[in-house]
C-alpha cells in the first residue's frame, strides 16, 4: 500500500509541476485532473497549495542533490565533472523548473541542500582552475553566477525535451571558452 502511496503523491507532484509550470494559478482541480486523481485525492496529501507547493520545491531539491552526487564530481576529473553534473542538473532543472524556482527561503531543509551544492561547485571550479580548464584570476564568485545563468538560459523552454546531453556541452564549453570569435579583439 506504501509504494501505491508514493506512486500517487509523485503523480500529484508532476502534475503540479507540469500545470504549474504552464499556469503559475492552476488550480487545485486542474491539477488533479492532469494527475487522473479526484481534487479531495490531493487534499488528502497536500492540505493546501502552499504546502503542495512547498512539497514539490523538497522533492525536486532532493532529486537536484541526488543527481549532483551521482556523479561524483569530486573522483573525477574536472572537466569531465563539469560535464557530468551540468547534464544531470539540466535533467533536473528542466522536469522541476517551477518546483526549483519557489524553493521557499524558511525551508531550512532545501536551503541547506542548496547551500552544500553550492560549496561543491565552487570546489569544482577551483580544481577546474588549477587544472587551467578556467582562467585563475576569475572570482570563483563570478565563475558560478556566470554558470549558474548558463544553466538556467539552457534549461529554459527546453521542457522534456531530452537535450541534456547537448546543452550540457554547449553551456560547458560555453563557460570555458565563451562564445567571442577568436582573435576578435
Amino acid at each position: 500500500m506504501r509504494a501505491d502511496s508514493e506512486r500517487t503523491v509523485l503523480t500529484i507532484l508532476s502534475a503540479a509541476e507540469r500545470m504549474l509550470r504552464k499556469d503559475p494559478s492552476a488550480s487545485i482541480q486542474q491539477i488533479a485532473d492532469s494527475a487522473g486523481v479526484a481534487r479531495t485525492t490531493v487534499h488528502r496529501r497536500f492540505a493546501t497549495r502552499e504546502v503542495l507547493i512547498a512539497a514539490m520545491s523538497a522533492h525536486a531539491t532532493q532529486e537536484f542533490s541526488a543527481a549532483v552526487d551521482s556523479c561524483r564530481p569530486e573522483a573525477l576529473p574536472p572537466g569531465v565533472a563539469l560535464h557530468r553534473v551540468t547534464a544531470k542538473v539540466l535533467a533536473v532543472k528542466m522536469r522541476w523548473g517551477f518546483a526549483l524556482a519557489n524553493v521557499s527561503p524558511a525551508d531550512v531543509q532545501s536551503t541547506r541542500v542548496h547551500v552544500e551544492v553550492l560549496e561543491r561547485c565552487d570546489r569544482l571550479f577551483r580544481r577546474a582552475q588549477e587544472a587551467g580548464l578556467l582562467c585563475t584570476d576569475v572570482d570563483l564568485t563570478w565563475i558560478r553566477r556566470v554558470y549558474y545563468a548558463l544553466v538556467g538560459a539552457a534549461a529554459e523552454g527546453e521542457v522534456a525535451s531530452g537535450r541534456a546531453e547537448e546543452l550540457a556541452t554547449l553551456v560547458v564549453d560555453t563557460l570555458m571558452r565563451g562564445v567571442g570569435a577568436k582573435h576578435a579583439l
